[in-house]
């Protein structure tokens, strides 16, 4: 059975518009049992671990491992974790080495990778992750796949607005201190903060309203804020411009050994020019690289204006097919006597 198939197969699970498997549900398990005859059609070794993450160990290397994850957000697309999980079984079947594995929640915080990390399992010698980019960059720059440098850093916390609540009719515009006006001015600030900051991100996805009433001056606003850059100096940089105190931190992640090395190379044997871009999202490759595991990730271009998490999610049957070609060249190499 081909890529495409499989996709397919796996984006019918959950039923309704868009791939709705999210972790925990009953279509996550029912993905894992799918993926579990794949790995057992190609002659590998199966297991779960206590965590719930599938591992299909073939006879050979089986300590350089490749995969995803197949959970998904609600209504999410085709290829984001799937793609990875079904280019690692072809990669695994075609070289006969390596293993594959598929990790529990990714979407909920890489559940399944950090249980295996903290949880004193044994982890791989090297790991590799194909992923669709889930932005517009390798687009943009007319490129199929890209080779990830690293996932960025990132802070969650929040900034709070005061001002006056009053009546909506009879107090004057000069008079007022709306605290909503003065939120509109911080997000702004926000917005210009990161542009300032090169590669830099900053996102308010909540805003919270007092006392809500449709006839009341707001008095106190929250703005939840999420911010992003590829290395721990530009982060603090972007922090300290925004002027909030995180209550939620994760640091960048660099991949830079024989991993990387190895896409690297492929790529180019494909006759491919080598483009490098960090990662926007979180990944499990970031958290076994965070962990010591020489890990890489390439990414293959994503279409409709990079839009992911979405069913309007896209990438080509020719990009996919490089992508898969390149990571079984990679793992090819990394497993090589």
């Amino acid at each position: 059975m081909g890529i495409e198939a499989r996709l397919d197969e796996l984006y019918a699970i959950g039923g309704g518009p868009g791939a709705n498997r999210p972790h925990p549900s009953p279509a996550e398990d029912d993905a894992h049992r799918l993926a579990t005859g794949w790995l057992e059609e190609a002659g590998l070794a199966v297991e779960a671990d206590r965590h719930g993450n599938l591992l299909g160990r073939s006879p050979r290397a089986a300590d350089v491992w490749v995969g995803s994850h197949l959970d998904t957000v609600p209504r999410g697309g085709r290829f984001d974790g799937a793609l990875g999980v079904v280019a690692a079984v072809a990669a695994v079947g075609e070289v006969g080495a390596g293993s594959v594995v598929v990790f529990r929640g990714e979407e909920v915080g890489c559940v399944g990778s950090r249980a295996l990390v903290t949880g004193g399992g044994s982890l791989p010698r090297a790991f590799l992750e194909l992923h669709v980019e889930q932005g517009p960059r390798l687009a943009d720059r007319g490129v199929p796949v890209g080779v990830v440098t690293g996932i960025v850093g990132y802070a969650r916390g929040e900034l709070v607005v005061q001002g006056r609540a009053g009546h909506a009719g009879t107090t004057p515009m000069a008079g007022r201190e709306d605290a909503l006006v003065a939120a509109a001015r911080e997000i702004l600030g926000i917005r210009d903060a990161a542009l300032a900051v090169e590669d830099g991100v900053a996102t308010v996805g909540i805003v919270e309203v007092e006392p809500g009433g449709a006839n009341v001056i707001p008095s106190r606003v929250r703005l939840s804020l999420d911010v992003r850059a590829p290395d721990a100096e530009r982060l603090d940089r972007l922090i300290a411009a925004i002027g909030f105190e995180p209550t939620y931190r994760v640091e960048p992640v660099r991949f830079s050994c024989e991993a990387q090395a190895a896409l690297r190379d492929e790529v180019s044997a494909c006759g491919v020019a080598i483009v490098e871009l960090p990662s926007g999202a979180g990944h499990d490759a970031g958290i076994l690289a965070a962990a010591g595991v020489d890990s890489a990730m390439l990414f293959v271009r994503s279409l409709n204006g990079g839009i992911s998490h979405s069913p309007d999610e896209l990438s080509s049957e020719e990009d996919v097919e490089l992508g898969v070609e390149v990571l079984t060249g990679a793992l090819r190499r990394l497993t090589s006597p």
